[in-house]
Protein backbone atom coordinates (compact mmCIF):
# COMPACT_ATOMS: atom_id res chain seq x y z
CA UNK A 1 0.00 0.00 0.00
CA UNK A 2 1.30 3.13 -0.99
CA UNK A 3 1.87 6.14 1.38
CA UNK A 4 -0.86 7.98 -0.19
CA UNK A 5 -2.85 5.53 0.27
CA UNK A 6 -2.42 4.60 3.70
CA UNK A 7 -2.86 8.79 4.28
CA UNK A 8 -6.36 8.46 2.70
CA UNK A 9 -7.05 5.46 5.26
CA UNK A 10 -6.24 7.22 8.32
CA UNK A 11 -8.28 10.47 7.05
CA UNK A 12 -11.12 8.13 7.57
CA UNK A 13 -10.57 7.49 11.20
CA UNK A 14 -12.03 9.89 13.68
CA UNK A 15 -11.98 9.12 17.96
CA UNK A 16 -15.48 10.42 17.38
CA UNK A 17 -16.65 8.11 15.00
CA UNK A 18 -19.61 6.48 16.89
CA UNK A 19 -20.60 9.95 19.16
CA UNK A 20 -23.85 9.57 17.13
CA UNK A 21 -24.28 6.43 16.03
CA UNK A 22 -23.55 4.73 19.34
CA UNK A 23 -22.29 7.20 22.00
CA UNK A 24 -22.22 4.94 24.52
CA UNK A 25 -19.67 2.38 22.57
CA UNK A 26 -16.37 3.28 24.46
CA UNK A 27 -18.02 2.96 28.14
CA UNK A 28 -19.58 -0.33 27.50
CA UNK A 29 -16.38 -1.61 26.12
CA UNK A 30 -14.17 0.08 29.01
CA UNK A 31 -16.80 -1.83 31.56
CA UNK A 32 -16.60 -5.31 29.54
CA UNK A 33 -13.25 -4.91 29.32
CA UNK A 34 -12.18 -4.10 33.39
CA UNK A 35 -14.72 -6.95 34.42
CA UNK A 36 -12.22 -9.65 32.30
CA UNK A 37 -9.26 -8.13 34.07
CA UNK A 38 -10.70 -8.38 37.33
CA UNK A 39 -10.80 -11.86 36.56
CA UNK A 40 -7.54 -12.17 35.21
CA UNK A 41 -5.10 -9.64 35.76
CA UNK A 42 -2.86 -11.01 33.17
CA UNK A 43 -5.59 -10.00 30.07
CA UNK A 44 -4.26 -7.03 30.29
CA UNK A 45 -1.16 -8.06 28.18
CA UNK A 46 -2.95 -10.18 26.25
CA UNK A 47 -5.48 -7.99 24.43
CA UNK A 48 -2.62 -5.78 24.07
CA UNK A 49 -0.69 -8.38 22.14
CA UNK A 50 -4.09 -9.58 20.39
CA UNK A 51 -4.59 -6.03 18.96
CA UNK A 52 -0.71 -6.06 17.70
CA UNK A 53 -1.13 -9.41 16.04
CA UNK A 54 -4.04 -8.45 14.07
CA UNK A 55 -2.35 -4.87 12.82
CA UNK A 56 0.72 -6.83 11.76
CA UNK A 57 -0.43 -9.09 9.47
CA UNK A 58 -2.07 -6.95 6.64
CA UNK A 59 -3.40 -4.26 9.08
CA UNK A 60 -6.04 -3.33 11.60
CA UNK A 61 -8.69 -5.49 10.32
CA UNK A 62 -9.83 -7.85 13.28
CA UNK A 63 -9.02 -10.63 10.52
CA UNK A 64 -7.03 -12.90 13.18
CA UNK A 65 -10.51 -13.50 15.79
CA UNK A 66 -12.30 -15.59 12.66
CA UNK A 67 -12.76 -18.78 13.30
CA UNK A 68 -11.98 -21.97 10.80
CA UNK A 69 -14.78 -22.41 8.22
CA UNK A 70 -15.54 -23.92 4.90
CA UNK A 71 -14.10 -20.33 3.36
CA UNK A 72 -11.63 -19.10 6.30
CA UNK A 73 -8.25 -20.93 7.25
CA UNK A 74 -7.72 -18.88 10.77
CA UNK A 75 -4.82 -17.48 11.56
CA UNK A 76 -5.70 -18.95 15.02
CA UNK A 77 -4.11 -21.72 14.43
CA UNK A 78 -0.72 -20.49 12.63
CA UNK A 79 2.19 -20.63 15.01
CA UNK A 80 2.85 -16.86 16.10
CA UNK A 81 -1.05 -17.10 16.88
CA UNK A 82 -1.58 -20.47 18.80
CA UNK A 83 -0.80 -18.72 22.46
CA UNK A 84 -2.85 -15.72 21.53
CA UNK A 85 -5.46 -15.01 24.56
CA UNK A 86 -8.23 -12.68 24.97
CA UNK A 87 -10.28 -13.40 21.93
CA UNK A 88 -13.38 -14.47 24.19
CA UNK A 89 -13.05 -11.08 25.92
CA UNK A 90 -13.53 -9.08 22.82
CA UNK A 91 -16.12 -11.57 21.51
CA UNK A 92 -18.42 -10.70 25.20
CA UNK A 93 -17.76 -6.92 24.30
CA UNK A 94 -19.09 -7.32 21.06
CA UNK A 95 -22.47 -9.17 22.21
CA UNK A 96 -22.48 -6.38 24.49
CA UNK A 97 -22.43 -3.80 21.89
CA UNK A 98 -24.91 -5.30 19.53
CA UNK A 99 -27.32 -4.91 22.44
CA UNK A 100 -26.81 -1.20 22.33
CA UNK A 101 -26.56 -0.67 18.61
CA UNK A 102 -26.66 -3.23 16.63
CA UNK A 103 -24.02 -3.80 13.20
CA UNK A 104 -22.47 -0.42 13.90
CA UNK A 105 -19.07 -1.32 16.20
CA UNK A 106 -16.33 -3.07 14.25
CA UNK A 107 -14.77 -5.78 16.14
CA UNK A 108 -11.44 -3.97 14.54
CA UNK A 109 -12.18 -0.83 17.01
CA UNK A 110 -13.17 -2.93 19.84
CA UNK A 111 -10.12 -5.10 19.77
CA UNK A 112 -8.07 -1.44 19.54
CA UNK A 113 -10.44 0.30 22.37
CA UNK A 114 -9.21 -2.66 24.55
CA UNK A 115 -5.84 -2.67 23.73
CA UNK A 116 -6.00 1.11 24.87
CA UNK A 117 -7.96 0.12 28.38
CA UNK A 118 -6.19 -2.77 28.75
CA UNK A 119 -2.61 -0.47 28.69
CA UNK A 120 -4.63 1.91 31.38
CA UNK A 121 -5.86 -1.02 33.53
CA UNK A 122 -2.73 -2.43 34.24
CA UNK A 123 -1.29 0.90 35.32
CA UNK A 124 0.27 2.12 31.83
CA UNK A 125 -0.31 4.99 29.61
CA UNK A 126 -3.91 5.69 27.82
CA UNK A 127 -4.47 7.19 24.26
CA UNK A 128 -6.82 8.64 22.28
CA UNK A 129 -8.06 5.54 19.97
CA UNK A 130 -9.08 6.62 16.40
CA UNK A 131 -12.53 5.12 15.33
CA UNK A 132 -13.76 3.75 11.74
CA UNK A 133 -12.12 0.76 11.02
CA UNK A 134 -14.32 -2.21 9.83
CA UNK A 135 -13.56 -6.13 9.77
CA UNK A 136 -12.02 -8.04 7.10
CA UNK A 137 -14.11 -11.14 5.29
CA UNK A 138 -11.02 -12.93 5.12
CA UNK A 139 -8.48 -14.20 7.09
CA UNK A 140 -5.02 -13.91 6.01
CA UNK A 141 -1.53 -15.84 7.41
CA UNK A 142 2.04 -14.87 7.33
CA UNK A 143 4.25 -17.60 6.30
CA UNK A 144 5.09 -20.61 9.06
CA UNK A 145 8.74 -19.81 10.02
CA UNK A 146 8.72 -23.16 12.80
CA UNK A 147 6.61 -25.18 14.77
CA UNK A 148 7.87 -25.11 18.03
CA UNK A 149 4.65 -23.69 20.27
CA UNK A 150 6.46 -24.49 23.50
CA UNK A 151 5.76 -21.48 25.87
CA UNK A 152 7.98 -19.67 29.05
CA UNK A 153 7.29 -17.40 31.03
CA UNK A 154 9.02 -14.38 29.98
CA UNK A 155 7.84 -11.22 31.99
CA UNK A 156 8.80 -11.13 36.00
CA UNK A 157 6.07 -8.20 36.64
CA UNK A 158 3.31 -10.08 33.95
CA UNK A 159 -0.03 -8.18 35.58
CA UNK A 160 1.61 -4.89 35.63
CA UNK A 161 2.44 -2.54 32.72
CA UNK A 162 6.71 -1.33 33.73
CA UNK A 163 9.63 -0.33 32.14
CA UNK A 164 11.33 -3.25 33.92
CA UNK A 165 12.23 -5.13 30.80
CA UNK A 166 14.53 -2.45 29.93
CA UNK A 167 15.84 -2.13 33.94
CA UNK A 168 16.85 -5.69 33.41
CA UNK A 169 18.78 -5.54 30.38
CA UNK A 170 20.51 -2.44 31.68
CA UNK A 171 21.42 -4.90 34.64
CA UNK A 172 22.91 -7.04 31.92
CA UNK A 173 19.68 -9.51 32.99
CA UNK A 174 18.39 -9.62 29.64
CA UNK A 175 16.24 -13.09 29.14
CA UNK A 176 17.35 -13.58 25.71
CA UNK A 177 20.56 -13.02 23.90
CA UNK A 178 18.36 -10.89 21.30
CA UNK A 179 17.47 -8.88 24.19
CA UNK A 180 20.80 -8.03 25.46
CA UNK A 181 22.13 -6.91 22.62
CA UNK A 182 20.30 -4.23 22.59
CA UNK A 183 22.37 -2.86 25.45
CA UNK A 184 25.98 -3.73 24.19
CA UNK A 185 27.91 -0.97 23.49
CA UNK A 186 25.50 0.05 20.23
CA UNK A 187 23.22 2.73 18.74
CA UNK A 188 20.04 1.83 21.05
CA UNK A 189 21.93 1.80 24.10
CA UNK A 190 21.06 5.80 24.85
CA UNK A 191 17.60 4.24 24.14
CA UNK A 192 17.52 1.24 26.29
CA UNK A 193 19.07 3.62 29.28
CA UNK A 194 16.65 6.37 28.67
CA UNK A 195 14.09 3.79 29.17
CA UNK A 196 15.12 2.40 32.31
CA UNK A 197 15.55 5.90 33.83
CA UNK A 198 12.22 7.60 32.70
CA UNK A 199 9.05 5.04 33.08
CA UNK A 200 7.20 8.64 32.00
CA UNK A 201 9.10 8.47 28.70
CA UNK A 202 8.34 4.73 27.90
CA UNK A 203 5.16 5.21 28.29
CA UNK A 204 4.46 8.09 26.62
CA UNK A 205 6.84 6.41 23.38
CA UNK A 206 4.45 3.06 23.86
CA UNK A 207 1.40 5.02 23.32
CA UNK A 208 2.41 7.11 20.77
CA UNK A 209 3.56 3.81 18.59
CA UNK A 210 0.24 2.34 19.68
CA UNK A 211 -1.88 4.71 18.24
CA UNK A 212 0.83 4.61 15.22
CA UNK A 213 0.38 0.71 15.04
CA UNK A 214 -3.34 1.12 14.55
CA UNK A 215 -3.27 3.27 11.57
CA UNK A 216 -2.19 0.30 9.70
CA UNK A 217 -3.66 -0.18 6.70
CA UNK A 218 -6.95 -0.33 8.14
CA UNK A 219 -10.62 -1.16 6.19
CA UNK A 220 -12.73 1.71 5.84
CA UNK A 221 -15.78 3.45 3.96
CA UNK A 222 -17.60 0.89 2.11
CA UNK A 223 -14.73 -1.74 2.73
CA UNK A 224 -14.94 -5.10 4.19
CA UNK A 225 -18.17 -4.90 7.04
CA UNK A 226 -19.21 -5.10 10.30
CA UNK A 227 -19.26 -8.21 12.14
CA UNK A 228 -22.15 -9.06 13.89
CA UNK A 229 -20.09 -11.80 15.88
CA UNK A 230 -16.30 -11.28 15.81
CA UNK A 231 -15.63 -15.03 14.61
CA UNK A 232 -17.38 -15.16 11.93
CA UNK A 233 -17.77 -12.98 8.69
CA UNK A 234 -21.47 -12.10 7.74
CA UNK A 235 -23.28 -14.48 6.05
Amino acid sequence: MSTAAIRRSEAQLSTNFYAKSCPNALPAIRTSIRAAIAKDPRMSAALIRLHFHDCFVHGCDASNLLNNSQTIKSEKDSPPNVSTRGHQVIDAAKAQLETICPAVVSCADILAVAARDASAFAGGPSWDVKLGRRDSTAARRCPAVGGDSNLVAMDMTPDKFDNNYFTNIVQRKGLLKTDQVLFSGGVTDSIVMEYSQSPSRFSADFAAAMIKMGDLQPLTGSAGQVRKICSAANK
